[in-house]
């Protein structure tokens, strides 16, 4: 969530809704801790000032904490399982999603 409309169009072109749909998601509360699809538990890269060139390493070590369990504060999602990330570099130059699940 380089701008506050990439979190929303994300979202709509991963595929976890239709087009236009994203804000709905939020105001349902579904994309928060809680909710049915947490999204940015930590804050997004805008909260911890959008370290570029570390953006995706930043987005990795919050969900490997996620899923281990690590997170303190109230942003820990309960059962974490599964994550995904999603990074855009540049002007959309490169695209990574990497998936990352639990281990045993």
């Amino acid at each position: 969530d380089c701008f506050t409309i990439a979190e929303i169009l994300a979202l709509e072109d991963l595929g976890f809704c239709k087009k236009g749909e994203a804000g709905t998601l939020y105001d349902e509360g579904q994309l928060y801790v809680g909710g049915s699809l947490p999204v940015n538990t930590d804050g997004g890269l805008k909260a911890s000032g959008h370290p570029v060139g570390a953006t995706g390493v930043k987005q990795i070590v919050e969900l490997v904490k996620q899923l281990r369990g690590d997170v303190k504060s109230g942003r820990q999602v309960k059962g974490a399982e599964k994550a995904l990330a999603q990074n855009v570099g540049g002007s959309g130059a490169t695209a990574v999603v990497t998936l990352l699940r639990r281990g045993n």
